[in-house]
């Protein structure tokens, strides 16, 4: 009985954890969340209309629409954008010709997803670090009015009350599954 709810709790905590699993698509590089509905099709239509494209040439290195609509996530299109959604700071596009160059230009790391170089998550800081591989010192951009002292204590109690509920939430769904288990237990045992 043991073995069986922790396999279902093992369960739970997956399905709880991961995001992808109510999605039939992996999430796409360097996409804004409200275009993510725009690449789900199996057949994507370049934002210039000039061409169609199956799902499968996104990201695929090789610049298909002339707008980079097929590339959001690499360098291959010279015109094309990449979103950096920058969670704790404030989101921004950059020129695709900036994603896996060494050069970390989100300050959550996302452009330099290749691997070739770790970027630090400077977010929860204000976002405004500056960081390159072959620095030993990070920088930081001052403002002479404080406002980013301001913007970073507002983002870092946003994500204080996030990391609150959540664990909130992990706290109840294991008190929840220790009294499934308790109970079931008790009724098997006197019955």
């Amino acid at each position: 009985m043991g073995t069986r709810c922790s396999a279902h709790f093992i369960c739970l905590c997956f399905l709880l954890t991961s995001p992808a699993y109510c999605l039939s698509h992996p999430p796409l590089v360097g996409v804004h969340p409200l275009d993510e509905k725009y690449y789900r099709s199996e057949v994507i239509k370049c934002k210039d209309g000039t061409k169609y494209f199956p799902r499968d040439r996104l990201n695929d290195n090789f610049c298909d629409c002339i707008d980079g609509t097929d590339e959001p996530g690499t360098s291959a299109c010279p015109t094309g954008k990449f979103y950096c959604q920058n969670l704790g700071s404030k989101p921004q596009f950059i020129f695709s010709s900036r994603v896996n160059d060494l050069f970390c230009d989100c300050c959550d790391g996302s452009d330099e997803y290749d691997g070739s170089i770790h970027c630090p998550n400077t977010c929860v800081m204000g976002g405004n670090v500056e960081y390159r591989s072959d620095l030993v010192s990070i920088g930081a951009k001052k403002t002479n009015d404080g406002v980013k002292l301001k913007e970073s204590v507002y983002n870092l109690t946003g994500l204080k009350i996030a990391i609150i509920l959540q664990l909130s939430l992990v706290i109840f769904v294991v008190v929840l599954w220790r009294v499934r288990c308790h109970n079931r237990y008790r009724r098997r045992r006197y019955h």
